[in-house]
């Protein structure tokens, strides 16, 4: 089974289509109320705008082996981090960001612990 997409809610469509434009992703779909990104492995995910207050308490996350340089290109962009590069307990390393409407982004590199940390279960059958 596969992930298809993660659908964000966001406040400001227009808002929303720039800062992921500018993050680097290309966009496959745009409406008034709804868009489309693809990342460079073919999954997507898109953004729903709505009038509703919410908070988003999910997080997510986007996988990069030029960690650093995505880092950097970004700042001098002028987007604002919540926290810079930093390892992590889980072998990961990663900066934290906000998108427009507040959705919590973590920029990561995890190598080979993302699919095989020290802690994988092994699947017996």
């Amino acid at each position: 089974m596969n992930l298809n997409q993660i659908t964000l809610p966001v406040s400001d469509i227009e808002k929303a289509n720039q800062f992921y434009l500018a993050m680097g992703f290309t966009q496959i779909v745009k409406t008034d109320h709804y868009s489309r990104f693809e990342c460079s492995n073919k999954a997507t995910f898109s953004l729903l705008l709505t009038d509703d207050v919410f908070s988003n308490g999910a997080v997510i996350y986007f996988e990069s082996a030029e960690l650093e340089k995505w880092v950097a290109s970004l700042k001098a962009k002028g987007f604002e981090f919540e926290s810079a590069i930093t390892e992590q307990r889980y072998l990961w390393r990663e900066a934290v960001l906000k998108d427009p409407s507040g959705n919590k982004i973590k920029l990561y590199w995890a190598g080979g612990n993302r699919l095989n940390p020290p802690w994988r279960v092994e699947i017996t059958d």
